[in-house]
Parts: structure tokens; C-alpha cells; sequence
């Protein structure tokens, strides 16, 4: 799957059969179910899902809660869109 074939599958009512857990979180996002997507995110125990976990934070607002998580991944808050970080985030894990 590619990054196009993803996004068009945010149309979908359900997400693409196989991908991982990572995807599935953002997939979830971009369906506007942030609490599906956390919920997700939460339970992933890598640096992935750090980074996850911190970009959900960030989009709800919660920047205090977003650097902790950004902290956990190790690398410092992206200077990037909400749009642009998700897009680094499927491009990445889309290679997982």
C-alpha cells in the first residue's frame, strides 16, 4: 500500500485490511475518531507509538501532554502542520 491508496481509504467505513497498528491509529485519527485512534496509540509500547500518542496530543490541544510523549519518542516537537506530521507519520509506517 502507498501513501495515496491509504489516504483515499479514509473514505472507507472500514480501515484497509493488514495494516498495522501504527496505520490504524492514524487511520482512526483521520476519521475523526480521536478517541479510537488514542485508544490505539496508548497501547502501542514503542518510540512509534510514542510518537503517535504525541501528535494526538498535540492535535487536541494538550501541549504539556504532547512534549512528554514527544520526550518518550526522543526527538523534540516537530515545527511542521498537524496535516504535514500526520502525512511524515503514514509515510513512515507505511514502510513497517
Amino acid at each position: 500500500m502507498n501513501f495515496q491508496e491509504f489516504q483515499n481509504s479514509i473514505n472507507d467505513d472500514h480501515p484497509p485490511p493488514g495494516i498495522n497498528q501504527l496505520l490504524l491509529a492514524l487511520w482512526y485519527d483521520a476519521k475523526e475518531d480521536w478517541e479510537k485512534s488514542h485508544n490505539i496509540a496508548q497501547d502501542i509500547d514503542t518510540n512509534e507509538g510514542a510518537l503517535i500518542h504525541a501528535y494526538l496530543h498535540r492535535k487536541e490541544g494538550d501541549l504539556w501532554n504532547a512534549e512528554y510523549w514527544y520526550r518518550r519518542a526522543g526527538i523534540k516537537r516537530p515545527g511542521v502542520t498537524l496535516e504535514e506530521e500526520w502525512q511524515s507519520l503514514v509515510s513512515a509506517y507505511l514502510t513497517i
